[in-house]
């Protein structure tokens, strides 16, 4: 059992999905801290040639409240974010291909952070003919109590899980010993860099799964979530990756 645990991202880059793709378990933190400067409810997409971020604009609220707790700000426009890729994106030679499926993420009518997020993961997914469970964290029989490398190492042991793959960006962040003591092999995954025209501009890489998406062919897409990338141990690999995600949850 192969088992994956991130925080929910909004239409986050490739090794995001080829992460989904690669266990048998992906378990979603509902029930963590929100953080402000992360990429929970915002990523990058192109625009002009360079890398723009796009956002989902949130009510206020308390900085102590779990990421289940916040909600979509009432002001925020999902016909203007639908507005703003259609603009950027409507010459790309897929658009008409995944536009549907943009149009059903970006107008979902729920307001609830991570229900929206979750959804959005949901439906690209499907697309990508992706079939890996998704678990919110707060299903889970563990002690949620814990923190870090503690908590992971709880919800592995929940699905009796004998290997926990993470993105290779947080390979700082866990002891392959302490796996190793509940009989879990801790693996990194490490995306290999992708080429492919984006209208003539010079190429801006790890933008959001939807740039991929436009500019490239389903088959293709397929290809890279199944063949792009590297699973490796961490214990001769100590160093930072800036494509990948190195959040970890804030207790």
């Amino acid at each position: 059992m192969k088992v994956a645990i991130m925080q929910p991202y909004f239409l986050p880059y490739i090794g995001y999905f080829q992460l989904i793709a690669s266990v048998d378990k992906f378990v979603l933190y509902d029930n963590i801290k929100y953080t402000k400067k992360g990429w929970i409810n915002r990523n990058r997409m192109l625009q002009n040639g360079n890398d723009q971020v796009f956002s989902l604009s949130l009510a206020k609220a308390s900085d102590s409240l779990d990421i289940i707790d916040r909600a979509i700000a009432s002001e925020f426009s999902r016909q203007k974010l639908l507005n703003q890729f259609r603009g950027n994106y409507a010459k790309a030679p897929y658009f008409k291909d995944f536009w549907p499926l943009m149009e059903s993420i970006i107008l979902f009518q729920d307001d609830n952070l991570f229900r929206y997020i979750q959804n959005s993961i949901s439906i690209v997914c499907a697309y990508l003919g992706i079939n890996t469970e998704i678990v919110a964290s707060s299903s889970v029989e563990a002690d949620h109590d814990l923190i870090g490398e503690k908590r992971v190492i709880a919800i592995c042991e929940a699905f009796k899980a004998t290997k926990y793959i993470n993105p290779f960006g947080g390979i700082g962040l866990y002891s392959e010993g302490e796996f190793a003591k509940k009989a879990i092999e801790l693996k990194f995954l490490k995306s290999k860099v992708i080429h492919y025209n984006q209208l003539s501009f010079d190429f801006v890489p790890w933008l959001s799964i939807v740039d991929l998406l436009f500019f490239n062919s389903i088959e293709r897409v397929r290809h890279i979530i199944s063949h792009e990338y590297d699973v490796i141990n961490g214990h001769n690999n100590i160093q930072n990756s800036a494509h990948a995600f190195v959040e970890v949850p804030k207790e």
